[in-house]
């Protein structure tokens, strides 16, 4: 099979497996930051079994500190959008990450020192009246978790591009740079962690009854394997075309949150056509990139 071929059957597949992890969030009785503390405690712990020791040994000082700062930012992208569930629900949660696209347009010309389309710039207007409809069609006390869930896309969007950077100048092994950077995830929440317990005594740090299965789904089936997959895929194919597959997440999202949890009954039509407009936008992306760049 064809090597890019290959690459989008693995991002598709991820793609697919994190519309479930908003759905797994929900389940999870714990508030945002224990889940994601004990979600990158398992990966790492897995990771450092299956880790072959003479791949980490090869590795640089620079990139070491590069994957860990990059895994910090993951870390904090997950606690934004579990909170995010925690203060709405899944659907709007996984709208929000919807605009990821938008802000990679504008973060990578920034980070990668090239020139901002004016097209980019135009799609990124459009999404506005959608965000509009979602903001006005949504309860007061959700727009918090609506706020937070933006957040969490510009921290996707810019995790995302200093991961293909690094992935195009030297790329460590896929097993390498995944544990490195749920390592840094690790250490982020486990910084925060004693904090958030001293404001907060009350938190629920230890997963009850059915938390144990879930967090062990989200973890090995909805971190681990899309995780180190994705990697895999980037080696092959561009940054934006990566963003653009991943942008199907929201509409798996939003699908399978009025399957699970039937929130669609909890939402006006105008957050649907809101979500429509930012998905119409985000899809014309990749035309009218090929319509310029040839004319």
């Amino acid at each position: 099979m064809d090597e890019k071929l290959r690459a989008y059957l693995y991002l598709h597949f991820c793609v697919f497996l994190w519309g479930f992890t908003a759905i797994l969030g929900k389940l999870i009785s714990l508030q945002a930051l224990p889940l994601v503390w004990w979600r990158v405690l398992l990966c790492c712990a897995t990771l450092w079994w299956l880790l072959p020791k003479a791949q980490m040994r090869g590795l640089t000082r620079r990139a070491f500190w590069q994957m860990l700062g990059i895994g910090g930012l993951v870390g904090v992208h997950w606690i934004c959008f579990y909170g995010a569930i925690k203060l709405s629900n899944a659907s709007i949660a996984v709208a929000t990450m919807a605009v990821t696209s938008f802000f990679a347009a504008l973060l990578e010309p920034l980070l990668m020192r090239k020139k901002v389309q004016w097209y980019e710039l135009a799609l990124g207007i459009l999404i506005l009246p959608g965000m509009a409809l979602v903001v006005g069609n949504i309860d007061l006390e959700m727009r918090a978790g609506f706020a937070v869930g933006i957040l969490a896309a510009l921290l996707a969007a810019l995790f995302s591009i200093l991961n293909k950077r690094l992935i195009d100048t030297a790329p460590p092994p896929a097993l390498v740079m995944s544990f490195v950077e749920l390592f840094g995830g690790l250490v982020v929440c486990s910084l925060v962690l004693p904090f958030a317990l001293a404001f907060a005594p009350e938190l629920q740090v230890e997963p009850q009854g059915w938390d144990w299965l879930w967090m062990l789904i989200l973890a090995w089936v909805c971190t681990l394997l899309p995780y180190y997959l994705t990697l895999l895929a980037m080696r092959h194919i561009s940054a934006f075309a990566t963003n653009l597959t991943i942008n199907l997440e929201p509409v798996y999202g939003v699908v399978l949150a009025g399957l699970f949890f039937q929130e669609h009954k909890d939402l006006a039509p105008g957050f649907y056509i809101g979500v429509g407009i930012i998905l119409l936008a985000v899809f014309s992306h990749p035309f009218l990139t090929t319509r310029f760049r040839r004319g």
